[in-house]
């Protein structure tokens, strides 16, 4: 699917949410670039940095999306229309040209706003009056939307007319928060008493820099700051940032959320921050100090679904976090499902706690010739070879360590033909069961190798 797209892309009529052959059936001319926040967060970082040498705080939602509290920088540059256009030249000037501005009372219609503005910036004298004309779907949340259509409500303005409380029984607590957005009541955090200082630190001595190295401290800080705040049944809708070189030189950046931040959230967005700085130069001599201090706390909680046990899963979290400390971020991972035809090649393996790449190939894809189910319960990261004895083309014995085995039941075979640009060859694949238990294994040039093995 298409995130995002340049002048000329959306001049031949390419707009986001394009599926990525309907884009290059429109412009066959066009380059997809596969997303990658991480860089996308450094190239941002100058307009952030430009942006934020007119206002302070500027907050990061999203690599390409900053919010910017102006009450103040209102009256020191005299008026709403000189502020924004000091920042619409201050981003020009940084590169960012085509960026889109919009002024209103909270994020929510200020987002809304800059993706309206076309020309020039967007200013909402009526923040209401805005968003009562839009879509439901500006909410983001799909089947609230189209139950809204069903029940006759298709703009913010009808949703906002409605009872509250109606609103909120239908819906639950996200109803209740879509109610107050399309009324025009952007999130007001009441936080209650929190200790003032919870930040944590860490020190790093000799100075890391390597950005990986950086990267894992950002996650293990991360886990020490929510782990910090669960005691008092707090979480950060913004987190500051703040990276410190050998010589004293401090680098500090303010991310967003609507919703509270999670450890992972932290640590990802940390990670983004921290190659932003490695790349620009911002972090000279290398990492000395990493810090971390949650910002716009809240003590709002959220509806757990019926069976859902958050203790557990926090648990497991910890616990995933302190075995990944302890062995190295490689030797703790997730996996994800991904197209191919040998049960080796339909898992992709990917660090626990971070975000996958994109899969290598689609699972969504028909694959011929790929192998039945059931799947396997063990692959071994390379086929091992097997002793097999043949009568007339049947598999009859299997030698499992010192023993034969007869085999009871056998299927195949499944014909691989191998990539023979890497120089593999043609493969029969055979599943056979035995007292001992179901085995898959493939034949090859005459030899016989293990593949698997069924549960």
């Amino acid at each position: 699917m298409v995130l995002a797209v340049n002048g000329l892309a959306a001049a031949a009529g390419v707009a986001a949410g394009m599926r990525r052959r309907q884009a290059e059936a429109l412009c066959p001319a066009v380059v997809t670039l596969a997303a990658d926040p991480a860089a996308d967060a450094a190239a941002f970082e100058v307009v952030a940095t430009a942006v934020e040498d007119l206002v302070p705080r500027v907050e990061v939602a999203d690599p390409g999306l900053l919010f910017v509290p102006v009450s103040g920088a209102v009256g020191y540059y005299g008026g709403e229309v000189p502020l924004v256009a000091r920042v619409a030249a201050a981003v020009d000037e940084a590169g960012g040209q085509g960026g889109r501005l919009g002024l209103a009372d909270g994020p929510f219609a200020a987002r809304l706003a800059a993706a309206a503005a076309g020309d020039g910036p967007v200013v909402l004298a009526d923040t209401r009056a805005f968003l009562a004309s839009l879509d439901v779907a500006v909410l983001g949340r799909e089947e609230m939307a189209a139950t809204l259509r069903w029940l006759g409500v298709t703009t913010l303005g009808a949703l906002a007319a409605l009872p509250r409380e109606a609103v909120a029984s239908r819906f639950g607590l996200p109803g209740l928060e879509a109610h107050r957005l399309a009324a025009g009541e952007d999130r007001g955090v009441r936080p209650r008493s929190l200790p003032e200082d919870l930040a944590v630190e860490e020190r790093f001595d000799p100075p890391l820099r390597d950005l990986e190295q950086a990267a894992f401290a950002a996650r293990s800080l991360a886990h020490r700051l929510i782990e910090g705040l669960g005691p008092w049944g707090g979480a950060p809708h913004r987190v500051v940032v703040e990276a410190g070189s050998p010589s004293g030189e401090t680098r500090s950046r303010t991310w967003r959320s609507a919703d509270p931040f999670g450890e992972a959230e932290v640590a990802e967005r940390v990670r983004w921050q921290l190659r932003a700085w490695v790349e620009s130069g911002g972090v000279p001599g290398g990492l000395a100090v990493l810090r971390l201090a949650p910002a716009d706390r809240s003590d709002r909680g959220r509806q757990l679904s019926l069976g859902e046990d958050a203790a557990s899963e926090l648990e497991a979290t910890r616990a995933l976090a302190r075995a990944q400390a302890l062995v190295g971020p490689e030797a703790v991972l997730q996996a994800r499902p991904q197209g191919g035809r040998r049960p080796g090649e339909r898992v992709q393996w990917h660090r626990w706690g971070e975000p996958a790449a994109p899969p290598d190939r689609d699972p969504r894809a028909p694959w011929p010739g790929r192998l039945p189910g059931p799947s396997p319960a063990l692959v071994p990261p390379a086929p091992r070879p097997l002793e097999v004895e043949w009568d007339g083309g049947s598999p009859e014995r299997v030698r499992l360590g010192s023993r034969w085995e007869p085999v009871l039941a056998w299927a195949g075979p499944w014909r691989q033909t191998g990539r023979w640009w890497a120089g593999e060859g043609p493969a029969d694949c055979y599943q056979v069961v035995t007292s001992a238990g179901a085995l898959l294994f493939e034949v090859r040039d005459g030899s016989c190798y293990l593949a698997a093995v069924y549960d």
